[in-house]
C-alpha cells in the first residue's frame, strides 16, 4: 500500500504488458478483484475508542516508503546514463492530452532517433495500442488501484522494454497531478502538462507538482478562443511556485508550438553531450 495516499494494496502488483501487432487493445484482469483499500470505511460509527497513530509517526512511515523509491530510482537513472538514454516523466490529469502529444512527437522525430515508451494506466491497453500504432516500441503498467507509477514499477519495465543504447524514452504516468510528483523514477526531468479546459489556477491548486517539474507544458491553444483561460496568470501562478520552471504553449492536435517542444527536448539531448544526433522534423 502507497504509504503517501493509501492507495494500493499488497495484493495489488501491477501488471506490465507488452502489446502485440494485429490484437485489440483489451485489458489484462488480474487473478484477483482489486479492492479499494481506504482507509476511511463510512459504514460504520466513528464512535471506536482505538488509540490513533500519531502522526509523527505516519511522516516517518512516509519518509522510509520515499527513501526506498529514492534508492531505487537512483538505480534506474544509472542504468538509463550508461545506454545514453533520455527519459522524461510525462505527468498530467486525465484529459490534459499527454497520449496525444506522445503519438504527434512519435512521428515527427522518427530520424534516426529510436524512441520507446512505458505507458501508466490503472486499466487496460488503450494508449499502449495507440503508441504501437506509432511504430514504436512500448510497454503498459496497469497499476491496478494504484494512482502513480514508481521507481519499481519502471525498473520492472525497462526491463521488459530494454530500450536501445542512444535512444529516448518517454513515461506516461498514470494521470493524476498529486501522487506521481513525489515518486522519482530515474528520469532526466519531468514533465508537466495542463490543458486550457482545466482552469487558470492549476499550479496553485497542485504546487507540489509544478515546483517539482522542469517543464510546464500549457497545451490545447486552439481552443482559448472558447474557454474561460488567462494565460498571463497560468504562467505567473507556475512561476510563483517555482521560478526556474520552463514554459511552452502548444496545440498537440494543430501542431501550434510543438518546434519549441523538439528544440527543448533538444536541448536536453545537449546535457547528455549527445546534440548532434538529434532529427528535429522540418518546418511546415
Amino acid at each position: 500500500m502507497c504509504a503517501t495516499c493509501g492507495c494500493g494494496g499488497e495484493d495489488d502488483a501491477a501488471v506490465i504488458t507488452v502489446p502485440h501487432d494485429g490484437r485489440e487493445p483489451h485489458s489484462h484482469p488480474h487473478e484477483h478483484e482489486h479492492a479499494h483499500a481506504h482507509a476511511h470505511d463510512h459504514s460504520h460509527s466513528h464512535t471506536h475508542d482505538h488509540e490513533h497513530v500519531p502522526p509523527t509517526e505516519t511522516i516517518t512511515l512516509e519518509q522510509k516508503v520515499l527513501a526506498k523509491n529514492d534508492q531505487l530510482a537512483q538505480r534506474n537513472r544509472g542504468w538509463l546514463e550508461s545506454r545514453n538514454i533520455l527519459a522524461l516523466n510525462l505527468m498530467s490529469s486525465p484529459g490534459a492530452g499527454k497520449t496525444t502529444l506522445l503519438e504527434r512527437t512519435i512521428r515527427e522525430l522518427s530520424g534516426d532517433r529510436r524512441i520507446a515508451v512505458i505507458e501508466g494506466d490503472q486499466e487496460t491497453l488503450l494508449d499502449a495500442a495507440r503508441i504501437e500504432a506509432t511504430g514504436c516500441a512500448v510497454v503498459q503498467v496497469n497499476t491496478g488501484t494504484g494512482c502513480h507509477l514508481d521507481a519499481e514499477m519502471t525498473h520492472r519495465a525497462l526491463v521488459t522494454l530494454d530500450p536501445p543504447t542512444d535512444s529516448l524514452l518517454f513515461i506516461e504516468n498514470v494521470g493524476n497531478l498529486v501522487c506521481p510528483a513525489l515518486f522519482d523514477l530515474g528520469e532526466q526531468a519531468k514533465v508537466v502538462i495542463i490543458s486550457v479546459t482545466e482552469g487558470t489556477d492549476k499550479p496553485l491548486k497542485y504546487p507540489h507538482m509544478f515546483a517539482g517539474a522542469d517543464l510546464a507544458i500549457i497545451n490545447k491553444i486552439d481552443l482559448m478562443p472558447y474557454v474561460d483561460f488567462d494565460l498571463s496568470a497560468c504562467e505567473a501562478y507556475a512561476r510563483s511556485v517555482n521560478p526556474r520552471l520552463e514554459l511552452l504553449t502548444i496545440s498537440a492536435t494543430t501542431g501550434e508550438g510543438l518546434p519549441t517542444w523538439y528544440e527543448w527536448i533538444s536541448q536536453r539531448w545537449a546535457q547528455l553531450g549527445d546534440l548532434d544526433r538529434v532529427v528535429l522534423p522540418r518546418a511546415k
